[in-house]
């Protein structure tokens, strides 16, 4: 996990889908209030010696965020219900988990901006977000690739408008009326059967190519794979479902859903400062993602412009593995701490292994105890997954926790909507999962049952659509 420092605080933008009914009175009025009840909250805080919290979605070279403008008494209300989220942050199968989000004061949430045009689609380089929806679609009895195009130039200009903050160009369920861009990303992306169905075959990757068996697996495959896949996250869930609805609208009689799975992160703010989040099984989770500063991060991440095996029209782009990993919680919790830890080779207090040190210090795989043995045991997923334990293999995991209920045995449904990215995805997850195949501690404690894998073009360029290139091209 990079280290984040608390950013300056942000003047919020106004909602553009706000109604503009409210009378110069009442918004006069409300100002003034909010600025009282804003300045009475700051003096309680520096009375107690309290740093006030500020912040939001890490930034990105190529994915910048723009903030301006004033806060509404709408807005105001709707972002300070953001404080009974729950956190969901990272996964804990193979790999590691995405960056935590900024603190970030609840009253602010809605005007952090993500730009749907970059270098890079927008949804991978971002810190998490609160909500999040899965869902993949088919393309529907007879249409091709002029149907297909034609989906996902309607799509292209939805996220626009969307991220923006604006409303839906067509029929806006106003779901969203109040709120503002609540760094709201839309990513879209091609599984393998997209190709034959436009046919395209021949610039389907070689990458594409459908993942191995593993031992873990108990796929639906009624929940796996699908012609296109898309990536909804938002800071409010109200943002997410209106994103979702309009997405699922747009498709009309060109493409019907095939799978939707929902899921959730900690709040932005919900902790005194910046830290790495927990998952549901109470383990601090993603201290070795990899970092955008490091070198090789976008060799490793991003697919290249030039010099590589992909067609062109991934160039910038990233290949997502999508799965559905459950939980076996009543497990999990039966087991001590310390058997806990021994798993995932970890202190559950505070992240740091269990060699010894911090959260952040390097792990020591020799060490031993006085008996002789490993201090971090030879089985345990911290080990197995570190990059110097498979060739260098590493991928970038933004992941969304979820909670489907209790099922018919009486236990929770819960666990990760793991999501990673790669450049190429059998150096990246394929690699890191056939070595906790055979032997991860971890296994026994979840189960993985639904898979996707997806080409993720790179970002449109203003006037484009994503996928235009390959469509088109």
């Amino acid at each position: 996990m990079a280290d984040q420092s608390i950013p300056e605080a942000r003047t919020p933008r106004p909602s553009k889908r706000t109604s503009k009914s409210t009378s110069k009175s009442s918004s006069e009025a409300t100002s003034k209030s909010t600025s009282e009840a804003t300045s009475r909250t700051a003096s309680r805080a520096v009375s107690k010696g309290e740093a006030p919290l500020n912040g939001g979605a890490p930034e990105d070279a190529s994915e910048g965020a723009s903030r301006a403008g004033v806060l509404s008494r709408r807005r105001l209300l709707g972002t300070a219900g953001a404080t009974g989220l729950v956190l969901g942050a990272a996964g804990a199968a193979g790999g590691y988990a995405s960056r935590p989000a900024e603190a970030t004061p609840l009253a602010s949430l809605g005007a952090d901006q993500v730009m749907f045009h970059g270098k890079h689609q927008p949804g991978i380089l971002q810190g998490l977000q609160a909500r999040g929806h899965l869902v993949a679609f088919d393309l529907a009895a007879g249409a091709g690739r002029k149907e297909a195009a034609a989906l996902l130039r309607r799509w292209s200009e939805t996220a626009r408008r969307l991220m923006a903050g604006e409303a839906a160009q067509q029929c806006d369920t106003d779901v969203a009326r109040d709120a503002g861009p609540s760094s709201l990303t839309i990513t879209f992306g091609f599984g393998y059967s997209f190709f034959a169905r436009t046919g395209l075959e021949k610039q389907r990757p070689v990458a594409l190519d459908p993942l191995p068996d593993f031992s873990s697996d108990q796929l639906d495959k009624a929940r796996s794979n699908g012609d296109l896949w898309v990536q909804i996250g938002a800071d409010d869930a109200l943002v997410a479902f209106h994103a979702l609805r309009a997405i699922q609208k747009d498709a009309g009689r060109a493409a019907k859903v095939r799978w939707q799975m929902n899921g959730f992160n900690r709040s932005p703010g919900a902790t005194a400062h910046p830290m790495t989040a927990r998952n549901l099984m109470g383990q601090m989770d993603g201290t070795r993602n990899p970092k955008p500063a490091e070198p090789d991060f976008d060799q490793r991440i991003f697919v290249p412009r030039s010099g590589s095996k992909d067609p062109a029209w991934m160039a910038n782009g990233s290949y997502a593995v999508v799965r559905r990993i459950r939980m076996l919680l009543d497990d999990w919790e039966q087991l001590s701490v310390k058997a806990q830890e021994d798993v995932i080779g970890r202190r559950k207090s505070d992240g740091a292994p269990l060699s010894g040190g911090t959260e952040t210090t390097e792990m020591d795989l020799e060490k031993t105890d006085k008996a002789g043995n490993l201090v971090v045991p030879i089985n345990a997923h911290a080990r197995i997954t570190r990059p110097d334990q498979n060739g260098g293999a590493a991928m970038l995991r933004r992941p969304f926790s979820y909670h489907d209920g209790i099922d018919a045995d009486g236990v929770p449904d819960a666990g990760l909507l793991f999501i990673c990215w790669q450049a190429d995805p059998l150096r990246g997850f394929v690699t890191i999962q056939r070595k906790l195949d055979r032997g991860d501690a971890l296994s026994k404690y979840i189960r993985h049952e639904s898979s996707g894998l997806f080409a993720v073009p790179g970002g449109a360029a203003e006037g484009e659509y994503v996928g235009q290139r390959l469509l088109e091209g």
